[in-house]
């Protein structure tokens, strides 16, 4: 189904925000008028592409996701996603071009511990440089990607860029952990 840029952007607003949103925060983060996101979310919520929960609320759902071209993601690459890493593979911090932290991220989980007490100025360099989107991806996530490489073109700095960083890592790391444990119902 072709998508209208439009609908595409209130689909990857309603991504990003990771939690059922009101119509008009929606706009505010799509920068299109009300009336028209309003009649874009009845259209995109009928098709099945948003879901409502909750009255007024508005969430993307898989299909949503699968349209935005995020792969889905089962036990077993979650599985894979949050697995430890050899060193040569971790995340290696550096301060600026040639100045290691000589701090290293071995897993997803060990990022997220990490991210919070990194200097600011590092994570905007690595930010601006796109080194997480490549770490993110290698780990085979690409919606935690994705959703950086959105962090990277809002421009943030200092500690917001951090905050907004560590709560998308800390928020699909959750995610990846509930995937993890679930059960599939052949193997019972």
């Amino acid at each position: 189904m072709s998508m209208s840029p439009v609908k595409r952007l209130i689909l990857e607003t309603t991504w990003v925000l990771e939690r059922p949103a009101r119509a008009a925060e929606i706009a505010k983060g799509t920068g299109v008028n009300f009336p028209s996101i309003m009649m874009h979310i009845i259209g995109l919520t009928r098709l099945g592409f948003l879901e409502s929960s909750e009255k007024g609320l508005y969430n993307i759902t898989e299909k949503g996701k699968k349209t935005l071209g995020l792969p889905e993601i089962d036990k077993e690459k979650a599985s894979k996603i949050l697995t430890y890493l050899p060193m040569e593979k971790s995340f290696h911090f550096y301060a600026d071009y040639g100045k290691a932290l000589n701090v290293n991220a071995t897993s997803l989980q060990d990022f997220c511990d990490k991210i919070t007490t990194i200097d600011a100025s590092s994570v905007e360099f690595h930010v601006n440089r796109g080194d997480f989107e490549s770490w993110f991806n290698g780990l085979g996530d690409v919606e935690l990607a994705r959703k950086t490489l959105l962090i990277r073109e809002q421009k943030m700095a200092g500690e917001e860029l951090r905050k907004k960083l560590h709560g998308f890592v800390r928020n699909r790391y959750d995610e990846l952990v509930k995937l993890r444990k679930q059960t599939n119902p052949n193997e019972q």
